[in-house]
C-alpha cells in the first residue's frame, strides 16, 4: 500500500486502497465460493444422486463458463461506459439467487441449466473490476491493487471448505437431521448464495465510480488522481484512439486470450477436482480432507501478494507472469508420481496453486500497457471470456478422463502441457519486459 504522504495524489492513492479494495475483495471472495463450492458439495451430492458421475460434475462445473462467455464483453463495456457500482450490484444479486437455486437440482439436466445461468449472472464481474481498477489506480499501483483483489480467490478456498464441511453434516445422521427438508449439500449452495445478494445491494453505497464523484476525497485529491490517470491514458493513445473492434483483432490481444485459456484450463480443473483426487488416492475423513485442501490456497495467497508487490517494485510483467505458470506446470507433471506419499502430493498441489495465482497480477497488467479506455475494457472482457472457456474444457476433460480410464493421471499430463504452452506464449510475446532506467 502507498505510504503516507503530504501530496494530494499520494493521499488519494492511499484512500483508494483503503476504501475500495476491501469491498471488492469480499465481493470476489463470495463470487468464487459460489462458483467453486460444487467441489466440496459433490462429495455427498453424488451419494444422494448416483447419476451425478465425475463426467456429469465436470461438465456441469465447466458449462458455467459458456454462460460466462456470452455476456462477458457486454458486461465489461457496461462498467466502462455506464456505472461500475450499479452493474456489480446487478451481477451479485442475480448470481446469489442462481447459486442458491443449485440446491434444488435433481437431474444432470437441471444441474447443467443452473450452472449455465449462474455463468450468465456472474458474467462481467471479474473483468469489470479489472477495468474499474484502471479508473482508480495508476500504473505504478495497478499490479499491487490487483493482487489485493485477486487474493480473494485463495482466501475463499481457505475459509469455505471448513464451513461447507459443517454444513454437509446436516441430514447426515440422526444427530444432524435435515433442516427445512434440505440436507447438507443443499445448504452449502443456499448458505453461500445469501451473502452475495446482501452484499450486492450494499455495493451501491460502498463503491464510487470515479474519483471526481468521491465525497471521501478532497477536491485537490480527486483532481490530482484524475489528472494522473488522464496523463497515462493520453500517453498510451498518443493521439490515436483504438476502437474496440480494432483491439479485438490486435495480435497481442489474441495471444493473451490463448495464454489465459491454457492456464485457466488447468487451474479450474484442479480447483474442481483436487478434493476428489486426494479422497481417491488416500481415502480419508471429510474433516481431515477439508483441512488438507486449505493448504494449497494458503501458499497461493502468499504467492499472489508477493507477485503483485514484486511486479510493481521492479516494473516488470513478463517474467512475473510466465515463470509462475511454468512452476505450476512442473508441479502438475510431478503430482501423479507422488501417489502414496501424502506430504509430497500436497506439496505438488501447493506449488501448482501458487503458480495458478501468482502470475495473475502481472498478467492482468499487460493489456493496459498498450490499450486504453473502451479498447482496453473490451479487450480485457474478451481475454477473460475466451480464456475462461478453459474452465469449460479443463474440468470436462478431467471428468471424462476419470470416468473412462478410472484414473486422473493422464489428465495431469495434459494440464502440464497446457500450462507450458501458456507460459511460452507470454514469454515470446515480449510484452511487459522491464524497461531500462532513463538517463537524467
Amino acid at each position: 500500500m502507498p505510504t503516507e504522504s503530504t501530496t494530494p495524489l499520494d493521499r488519494a492513492r492511499r484512500k483508494a486502497f483503503l476504501r475500495l479494495l476491501p469491498v471488492l475483495f469480499v465481493s470476489y471472495m463470495i463470487a468464487y465460493v459460489d462458483r467453486q463450492n460444487v467441489a466440496v458439495a459433490k462429495l455427498t451430492m453424488v451419494k444422494d444422486m448416483p447419476a451425478f458421475t465425475d463426467a456429469v460434475i465436470g461438465f456441469g462445473a465447466g458449462i458455467f463458463f459458456l454462460g460466462y462467455f456470452l455476456l462477458e464483453i457486454p458486461g465489461t463495456l457496461m462498467v466502462e461506459r455506464w456505472s461500475a457500482r450499479k452493474w456489480i450490484c446487478r451481477i451479485m444479486v442475480s448470481w446469489g439467487i442462481m447459486a442458491a437455486l443449485t440446491a434444488y437440482v435433481s437431474t444432470p439436466t437441471h444441474f447443467y441449466i443452473v450452472r449455465f445461468l449462474l455463468g450468465l449472472a456472474e458474467a462481467g464481474f471479474f473483468p469489470g473490476v479489472i477495468v474499474y481498477l484502471t479508473h482508480w489506480f495508476t500504473s505504478r499501483d495497478r499490479a499491487k491493487a490487483l493482487s489485493y483483489f485477486l487474493i480473494a480467490t485463495p482466501f475463499a478456498q481457505m475459509i469455505s471448505p471448513k464451513i461447507s464441511n459443517e454444513l454437509l453434516k446436516i441430514g447426515a445422521d440422526a444427530a444432524h437431521p435435515p433442516i427445512l427438508g434440505m440436507v447438507g449439500w443443499q445448504w452449502v449452495y443456499v448458505f453461500w448464495g445469501i451473502p452475495a445478494v446482501l452484499l450486492g445491494v450494499a455495493v451501491l453505497w460502498l463503491l464510487t465510480d470515479r474519483p471526481s464523484q468521491a465525497k471521501w476525497l478532497t477536491p485537490e485529491e480527486a483532481e490530482a488522481l484524475e489528472s494522473e490517470l488522464e496523463r497515462e491514458r493520453q500517453a498510451k493513445t498518443r493521439g490515436k484512439r483504438m476502437s474496440v473492434l480494432e483491439a479485438f483483432k490486435h495480435p497481442k490481444v489474441v495471444l493473451l486470450c490463448a495464454a489465459y485459456f491454457f492456464t485457466v484450463m488447468c487451474s479450474y480443473s484442479m480447483e474442481f477436482f483436487m478434493p476428489s483426487v486426494i479422497n481417491e488416492w488416500y481415502q480419508m475423513s471429510m474433516n481431515k480432507l477439508t483441512w488438507l485442501i486449505i493448504l494449497p490456497p494458503t501458499l497461493a495467497l502468499c504467492g499472489q501478494l508477493f507477485g503483485g508487490w514484486s511486479s510493481d517494485r521492479f516494473q516488470e510483467r513478463r517474467l512475473h507472469a510466465c515463470l509462475p505458470i511454468a512452476m505450476g506446470a512442473i508441479a502438475m507433471l510431478c503430482a501423479p508420481f507422488t501417489k502414496g506419499n501424502l506430504p509430497l502430493t500436497i506439496t505438488c498441489f501447493m506449488v501448482a496453486f501458487a503458480g495458478f495465482k501468482m502470475y495473475m497480477p502481472a498478467f492482468w497488467s499487460l493489456p493496459s500497457l498498450f490499450l486504453a479506455e473502451a479498447a482496453a475494457a473490451g479487450s480485457i472482457g474478451l481475454i477473460n471470456s475466451v480464456g475462461n472457456l478453459g474452465g469449460l474444457a479443463g474440468p470436462t476433460l478431467m471428468g471424462w478422463v476419470k470416468t473412462n480410464t478410472g484414473s486422473f493421471d493422464n489428465g495431469f499430463y495434459v494440464l502440464c502441457c497446457s500450462m507450458l504452452i501458456s507460459s511460452s506464449i507470454i514469454f515470446f510475446l515480449g510484452l511487459g519486459s522491464k524497461q531500462p532506467a532513463k538517463s537524467p
